[in-house]
């Protein structure tokens, strides 16, 4: 059986990083894996999603309009965007955390107040506040890591060595908070 994970976010959110870590702990647990990543303007804040689907034998890295088992966004706004991926019994972990869009620094747009509820009327949704989170760890740029441990305990994917997963594709001096991220996602779910 496939299982299919769709991670969601804003360019500069380390939402690529997390699904090549994703894809290297499950290539390292004997999974067939296909990754395909979608660049909307990432590197001015725009739209960034991965698609990451592993089982016995994946014919597609692509995940279609109601398949995915998962979605996890990275941004708020963002989960309400690709809300339709999900499978009808799927589960969506959000990240508490707004990134304004260009219309809306333009005044052009407003940022949507009410995202969360929405999300909930739509579906069982659990918010982490991975931001306040990589804070209390040191450093605001493990809110992705902490975002992967999420994704770990609700795949059931303790198994894999994520320990080494890190280890091996993290910078030397970013490896124990990132081992520390981890757990902290994993805790929270």
């Amino acid at each position: 059986m496939v299982k299919s994970i769709l991670l969601v976010g804003v360019g500069g959110q380390g939402t690529i990083l997390a699904s090549k870590l994703l894809t290297a702990g499950l290539m390292e647990a004997g999974y067939d894996v296909k990754m395909s990543e979608i660049h909307g303007m990432s590197q001015r804040g725009g739209s960034v999603s991965t698609h990451v689907r592993y089982g016995e034998k994946v014919e597609s890295p692509v995940i279609e309009l109601g398949g995915a088992d998962i979605l996890v966004s990275f941004e708020m706004m963002e989960a309400l965007r690709w809300l339709r991926y999900l499978k009808k019994d799927g589960k969506v972990v959000v990240n508490n955390f707004k990134i304004n869009s260009m219309p809306i620094l333009c005044g052009l747009a407003d940022y949507p107040a009410d995202i969360l509820e929405e999300l909930n009327e739509k579906t069982t949704t659990r918010v982490v506040d991975a931001a306040q989170e990589a804070e209390k760890l040191g450093n605001a740029k493990v809110m992705n890591v902490i975002l992967l441990g999420t994704i770990v305990k609700l795949m059931g994917l303790e198994g894999i060595n994520w320990e080494k997963i890190i280890r091996d594709n993290v910078k030397p001096k970013f490896i124990d908070v990132n081992l520390k991220a981890i757990k902290v996602g994993m805790d929270l779910v």
